[in-house]
């Protein structure tokens, strides 16, 4: 499985073209129900605006894609948000771009840059983590090792999730799946065979802040 983006955290975003106000609020949804269920509700939300355009994308391999122009011509806005969101290959989020009229046309052109753009701003208000498939490597090592182990972790940019100090030392890891091979072989190298390898548990996992987000 290749990591895959998907958004923790929604948010929202605002911009303004030619004194039409453009709003993108974001939001992770898990079924076509969830983001029709958001849809609605920001309609509901922003009742008296003038469009309230619509993208959601679903699915690991994003099999479910919809997208509405909600009366602006068609395909200057709900396809141009798609577009951004497969662009950006995120799965799993649903947006909705609420426009207020601001009384100066911005013809097609114009129309396709301000929905992509106000996506786009909506998506740095978002958490977003990559979600990849990996093992949880708890091993035991003596205090010689230790020092070996974390340079060979830290150079392959792997976190340390847990570290227990008492006759010898408990390490725990959150390991790529295509990198726990060459990990096993170049720690038992480096330690000279005093690594013991306790567990490997498979895990989906991402980090959010610098911490570990186990699935």
């Amino acid at each position: 499985m290749k990591p895959v983006k998907i958004l923790y955290e929604g948010g929202e975003g605002e911009i303004v073209e030619k004194k039409s106000r453009f709003i993108a609020t974001v939001r992770p949804v898990e079924t076509e129900e969830e983001a029709l269920a958001f849809i609605a509700e920001m309609k509901k939300k922003y009742w008296n605006a003038t469009h309230n355009c619509s993208a959601f994308v679903i699915g690991e391999n994003q099999n479910l894609q919809r997208c509405s122009d909600d009366g602006e011509p068609q395909g200057t806005a709900g396809r141009p948000m798609l577009d951004v969101l497969l662009g950006e290959e995120i799965h799993n989020l649903a947006v909705v771009v609420t426009r207020y009229f601001g009384g100066t046309l911005l013809g097609t052109g114009g129309l396709v840059r301000a929905y992509s753009k106000a996506v786009q701003e909506g998506l740095k208000h978002c958490v977003i983590i990559e979600k990849q498939q990996g093992f949880l490597l708890k091993m035991n090592t003596d205090y010689n090792g230790v020092g070996k182990i974390q340079y060979i972790l830290g150079k392959r940019k792997i976190q340390i999730t847990s570290s227990e100090y008492a006759a010898d030392v408990t390490l725990e890891a959150l390991v790529p799946e295509e990198e726990l091979a060459k990990v096993k072989e170049e720690i038992t190298e480096a330690t000279s065979g005093r690594t013991i390898y306790r567990e490997e548990i498979p895990a989906l996992y991402a980090f959010v802040d610098g911490e570990p987000l186990i699935f």
